[in-house]
């Protein structure tokens, strides 16, 4: 790091504004991400209906396209990224969140693009699912595709 030789960080141009630093070495062509949904069912059962939370920038939606969001930084979707590199009980943050979104909180609300239950009832129940998302081929109707993974987080109630 400290060599002379060392490129990670050395700036080019004439104004020096662009650098070879990234925080990762990689972009791939699929990501994972954790969908949080919830429902107002009494029971938490795979035919209930379950809505999903949308985030500002992270994929949910397969229709929407994705978000340039430059030189802004969403904490709340930023945090939302890392679920999938461990159980959501690593996430300490997790369960407050899951808590202020069976209360309707209005400030969490605020941080979401959407919130299913914002003007009525809050739901019974949250949980979080995994997917798979990769990019749709050009000229599709979809900007992704996802496919199921398994549960992340299961159905969790107000305390």
């Amino acid at each position: 790091m400290l060599s002379t030789r060392q490129k990670m960080n050395a700036c080019f141009g004439p104004w020096r504004l662009v650098n070879s630093y990234g925080a990762f070495g990689t972009v791939t062509s699929s990501r994972f991400e954790v969908i949080l949904e919830g429902t107002r069912a009494e029971y938490p059962t795979d035919d209930a209906e379950w809505r999903e939370y949308e985030f500002v920038a992270k994929p949910g939606d397969v229709t929407r396209k994705p978000r340039w969001l430059s030189p802004y930084h969403l904490r709340l979707d930023w945090l939302m990224w890392f679920l999938p590199f461990a159980g959501w009980r690593s996430h300490a943050w997790l369960p407050s969140l899951t808590d202020k979104l069976l209360a309707n909180d209005a400030a969490v609300s605020r941080l979401l693009r959407a919130n299913p239950f914002v003007g009525g009832a809050p739901p019974r129940w949250v949980r979080a699912r995994l997917f798979e998302y990769e990019f749709a081929p050009p000229g599709d109707d979809e900007f992704w595709r996802r496919k199921f993974v398994r549960e992340y987080m299961p159905p969790q109630q107000a305390h």
